[in-house]
């Protein structure tokens, strides 16, 4: 009789699967039976944890979030300044990229590929993105930024196009140039005396 550490262990072993075959092959390319064949387990128990493949990828994203957003915490625990934990975050942006294997984010690769807005996958997507959004925010609000809002657009902006840009030209470095274009949005943010 499986007990609740085992069912547990499934769980996860079964989302790292999914997790490297959606990253690799895409998540429209890639069938539960391999989902399942990787995991080393029958499609049966795959569907004995997640009642459909749409319910998988969406625990994939959470599961993804979820380490991301401990990853954050690290990071901001490390900066003193609120605008160095800003920049902070850019450079956890590209550490995140390179770990990927340059393959780009996962969040907007399964946003391509379910284009309902509506979809469980998409809120996912957007539950992440919004997440990322808050901590911008949340930072340039501490940190006394004027206008928080537009440079928190600009600065997630700047954030997604060098993710993107980086997989696509497979250079992780236009971080650096992100880096500092949001040093400069940052110093012209800073209130005047």
């Amino acid at each position: 009789m499986a007990t609740s550490r085992d069912a547990g262990a499934n769980h996860q072993r079964l989302i790292d699967a999914a997790s490297t075959l959606f990253f690799r092959d895409g998540i429209n390319a890639t069938g539960i039976a391999a989902v399942a064949e990787a995991a080393g387990m029958s499609k049966m128990t795959l569907y004995a944890h997640f009642a459909s493949k749409d319910e998988l990828i969406v625990a994939f994203l959470d599961k993804r979030n979820e380490r991301w957003e401990a990853a954050v915490q690290q990071t901001l625990t490390a900066s003193e300044s609120p605008a160095q934990k800003l920049l902070g975050l850019f450079d956890l942006h590209r550490q995140w990229l390179r770990e990927g294997g340059l393959r780009g984010c996962p969040y907007v690769n399964s946003a391509a590929e379910f284009p309902d807005r509506n979809h469980p996958v998409r809120l996912a997507v957007e539950r992440h993105k919004t997440g990322v959004k808050q901590h911008l925010l949340d930072l340039a609000v501490m940190a006394g930024l004027k206008r928080p809002d537009v440079l928190v657009r600009r600065l997630f902006l700047l954030l997604e196009g060098a993710f993107l840009t980086g997989a696509l030209e497979n250079d992780d470095s236009v971080f650096l140039l992100a880096k500092d274009l949001a040093a400069e949005l940052i110093e012209a943010a800073q209130p005047t005396a």
